[in-house]
């Protein structure tokens, strides 16, 4: 049996060998019929594209050599320009070099030698400086800027430049820059705590107070919430602010009410003053307060004397503030008694151009007036102190009507302004004031 297994094997094996596809066939034919399924059978071959196939071969020669490329790019160099830097007091030709990332032996050494060089960045501090270096650190230009005379419109420039020779300086000069810069800010606590989270200069600062001061308390009446927008001059040199300059433009909401002004010169006017958007001179008679800010100690009215102990009328308004701090006369005038008067101790007497106001400042640290001299509006006349009857330093104010005590809060605040602009000059204000309106009006609306 074993023996008929194995020849009926062999047989079958030579019947395949001998008949494949007939075997093929049968298997798929079988499949197809016991599975009910579908087969496609893919061809081994390689399928016969149904259009011709072409290789084209271009030879591509590059406009320079691999060689000329490598050598270029070996020999490309590139210019560094770094920020400015101001001097410290204690800097060195190294110092300042490695601050402005300069690593350049020859030019510490030449700054160290050159005498023109030395003295215009070293010789005083707060200069600004800039650096043009290569890619290797090197440096190529030096500049520094600085104002000698903060009136001629002009600055200073120190130029250090690296030639074929070595280094050389000169010193140029050249007219400043104005330019216009724009700010806006809210009232959380107090006015300079709002200019100084915009950082607003100083100087812009009391530019804004003494525009509003004849229509704004900024001793009592600030309230949260109440916002500014202005527009400022600025003089730069090499496009970095050197100082600021006048605000041209500006708007204070106090309590919900608009206070704007608007600087313009005129027409056949000396100089220029502030005036509101429909025209009206802010320039009064005189100002709400003689101190540009502080806050009110003791108010117009019967009070207990903190010194006599009974209670006795207050001729005036007491201001409280630092020893020192300026004192400003509240309108034009002419000094009619500068001295020391029993419990008034320093004061200053002024009489203004009406013939029947006058304003009297008192406890005074200094006296910076004679008698007999005229003062303008806004006119520094001596320093808060506390001679005389005072508790503490502060400035005792009063004004007077045909020498009888007034409250100057009430008199001072129900001033009516001056003179509108003029009709020779009403057609150049409409056109600068639109202008700037709508510079304030877009800029107040977005944030700081």
């Amino acid at each position: 049996m074993k023996q008929q297994l194995v020849s009926s094997g062999l047989a079958l094996a030579d019947f395949i060998q001998r008949h494949p596809r007939r075997i093929t066939a049968a298997i798929a034919a079988l499949l197809m019929s016991s599975a009910g399924g579908v087969y496609a059978v893919a061809k081994l071959a390689p399928a016969t594209p149904q259009n011709p196939v072409h290789l084209v071969t271009e030879s591509v020669q590059p406009a320079v050599s691999l060689q000329e490329q490598a050598d270029a790019l070996n020999a490309f160099t590139f210019t560094l320009y770094r920020g400015e830097r101001t001097l410290g007091a204690s800097d060195t030709p190294e110092r300042l070099l490695q601050r402005l990332g300069v690593a350049d032996p020859a030019a510490a050494a030449f700054l160290r030698a050159d005498a023109q060089a030395r003295q215009a960045l070293f010789g005083a501090a707060r200069r600004a400086v800039s650096v043009e270096v290569d890619d290797r650190q090197a440096l190529q230009t030096l500049r520094a800027h600085w104002v000698a005379n903060p009136d001629s419109g002009h600055f200073d420039r120190l130029v250090v430049s690296k030639t074929a020779a070595g280094f050389t300086s000169r010193i140029e000069t050249a007219p400043l820059t104005v330019s216009q810069r724009v700010a806006n800010g809210v009232i959380q606590s107090s006015l300079y705590a709002a200019t100084d989270s915009i950082d607003l200069p100083d100087a812009v600062t009391r530019q804004l107070i003494d525009i509003f001061d004849s229509s704004v308390d900024f001793h009592r009446s600030l309230r949260k919430g109440d916002h500014f927008a202005l527009i400022y001059e600025t003089l730069e040199a090499d496009g970095e602010p050197i100082r600021t300059g006048r605000v041209l433009s500006a708007e204070f909401v106090n309590k919900g009410h608009a206070y704007t002004a608007l600087w313009f010169k005129d027409a056949g006017a000396a100089q220029g003053s502030y005036y509101t958007f429909d025209g009206q001179s802010l320039r009064r008679a005189y100002l709400l307060t003689p101190l540009a800010f502080s806050r009110v100690a003791s108010g117009f009215g019967m009070r207990e004397h903190p010194l006599l102990g009974y209670e006795r009328r207050h001729k005036g308004i007491d201001y409280a503030a630092p020893i020192g701090t300026p004192v400003r006369s509240i309108g034009d005038g002419t000094v009619q008694f500068a001295g020391v008067q029993r419990g008034y101790g320093n004061v200053i007497f002024i009489g203004h151009r009406n013939g029947k106001d006058s304003s009297v400042y008192a406890h005074l640290s200094h006296i910076g007036v004679r008698k007999g001299q005229a003062v303008a509006q806004g006119q520094t006349i001596g320093a808060v102190g506390k001679t005389g009857m005072a508790t503490g330093p502060h400035l005792h104010f009063e004004f007077r009507v045909a020498n009888n005590p007034v409250n100057p809060a009430v008199v001072l605040a129900s001033q009516h302004g001056n003179t509108p602009v003029s009709p020779a000059g009403k057609a150049a204000f409409a056109k600068l004031s639109a202008d700037m309106q709508g510079q304030i009006a877009a800029y107040s609306q977005t944030p700081q």
